[in-house]
């Protein structure tokens, strides 16, 4: 048994580390190549295995957050969304960055590292994973493939001239709405949480900006008495050409910081641009990447990426920037392909009889 003043001493040290892990825990929900799940966990389509709870093992395996893992078993459909969610993030991701010096190396290790940080290029994966979500959500209501959402039929726009609001269109209102509750909400303490959710948001409003009215025609002859339309998503291609523009032009900020207590206070705002008005964060009001941490120079193998040594490289696009000046050696190399000929049988004409004369034509 303790003693009444070492178990009060006891006590108040245990509530002090609670505070401390409370503190140090994060704030904000990852999700993709910003989380802990591996990159190629399932296929993208399920094993049909024991109905009812077969998408529970697929979310298990995800290695969710509590909250996120209710939500994903909420609808069998989530958990398959989720992968390609996944996949098609880094697929764009590599295929962006493919040819700079940071190519979108996502192996454990690296990843790990540059996620600790906050440079541009963890910017961008917290702004293409959102997308990539956003996206595979609202393409997966449109496709049937969950339960819990349907087509985009755009009740709340009006009808103008003769449009008529139909087709099958691709829910971003509930796409939007499930990944910003799934990725959680905005801290007003944790100062990397707060970047960490800005750049969340920059991947849907990209979304939201690239959504297109696509319009069919009805009538006589091709009168168009009548245009039944929808709302369609821009390809994820066009998606990852913008953000890769924005990581390119990409707000570095700063932190200010109490310096009786070492804590970091508000966000200060990028170099020349005034705070924002109305007493909120003076981060950039419109969807422009930040970063905190300047970037390395991605050139030698380290924690954060495995180097440029032996890369290809393009000579007229990137070999003076992935070389870093270590010069780089030139081959040539003779290639067979095949022509991508094609024969083209011209179409024989069958005689045709005229039955009632007798003669053939």
């Amino acid at each position: 048994m303790l003693d009444g003043p070492l178990l009060a001493r006891w006590l108040a040290a245990a509530f002090a580390l609670t505070l401390l892990l409370a503190a140090l825990r994060p704030s904000a929900a990852y999700f993709g190549l910003t989380g802990s799940e591996p990159l190629t966990i399932l296929p993208l389509t399920l094993e049909p295995e024991a109905a009812a709870h077969a998408h529970y093992k697929a979310c298990d395996r995800l290695k969710l957050e509590r909250k996120q893992r209710r939500m994903c078993r909420r609808d069998p459909g989530v958990a398959e969304t989720l992968v390609e969610a996944v996949s098609m993030s880094a697929l764009e991701c590599q295929y962006q960055f493919r040819f700079e010096r940071w190519n979108c190396t996502l192996e454990g290790r690296y990843r790990a590292s540059l996620l600790k940080r906050g440079f541009k290029e963890t910017a961008f994966l917290y702004a293409i994973s959102s997308a990539g979500l956003t996206h595979a959500l609202a393409k997966a209501c449109s496709a049937g493939r969950m339960e819990r959402c349907t087509c985009d039929e755009a009740p709340d726009l009006e009808n103008r001239e003769a449009w008529q609001w139909g087709g099958c269109g691709d829910n971003l209102k509930y796409s939007s709405k499930f990944v910003k509750e799934f990725l959680g909400r905005r801290s007003s303490k944790d100062l990397r949480a707060r970047v960490d959710f800005h750049n969340n948001l920059v991947g849907v409003k990209v979304i939201k900006a690239g959504v297109e009215t696509t319009c069919k025609c009805h009538g006589v002859s091709g009168s168009c008495t009548v245009r039944t339309c929808w709302r369609q998503l821009a390809p994820f291609h066009e998606v990852g050409k913008r953000l890769k523009h924005k990581y390119e032009t990409a707000l570095k900020v700063g932190s200010t910081t109490n310096e009786a207590t070492g804590e970091a206070g508000a966000i200060s705002p990028p170099r020349g641009r005034a705070p924002g008005t109305g007493g909120g964060d003076p981060l950039p009001r419109t969807p422009e990447l930040v970063h905190l941490d300047d970037s390395p120079s991605f050139c030698l193998a380290g924690r954060f990426s495995p180097g440029t040594a032996g890369r290809r490289c393009h000579r007229e696009k990137n070999c003076e920037s992935i070389c870093c000046g270590r010069g780089h050696n030139t081959q040539s190399r003779v290639v067979t392909r095949p022509c991508q000929c094609q024969a083209v049988m011209e179409e024989l004409r069958q005689p045709s009889w005229d039955h009632e004369y007798g003669s053939h034509t």
